[in-house]
């Protein structure tokens, strides 16, 4: 993860709209809307109704939405619908996707 500052959104927290960041946004809430930063980390509480867009993403809960990302990782707990555009993918197994993936040039 960068060594910059850094949003965290908690279990309890819930968003209606989009989540811009600068720099690093970790998520454990739920969020209805699109998430940009550089650096994005959702973790097994998460819900996350909408697109992400950043240089890296790390999924670790639910995703319904497209993610825009140079490297991709999805976790063991990971349930995830949608595309993934991406240069570098990884996923570890356990996690439940319905994904389309293309690689960004």
């Amino acid at each position: 993860m960068p060594d910059k500052n850094k949003s965290v959104f908690l279990s309890d927290l819930k968003v209606k709209g989009n989540v811009i960041e600068k720099d690093s946004v970790i998520i454990d809430g739920e969020i209805n809307g699109n998430v940009s930063a550089e650096f994005v980390e959702t973790y097994t509480r998460s819900n996350i109704k909408g697109n992400i867009s950043s240089k890296n993403t790390i999924i670790g809960g639910k995703l319904k939405g497209d993610v825009n990302s140079n490297k991709v990782h999805i976790r063991g707990t990971a349930d995830v619908e949608g595309t993934i555009k991406q240069k570098i993918l990884s996923i570890e197994e356990g996690s439940v996707l319905k994904i389309k993936t293309e690689i960004k040039k």
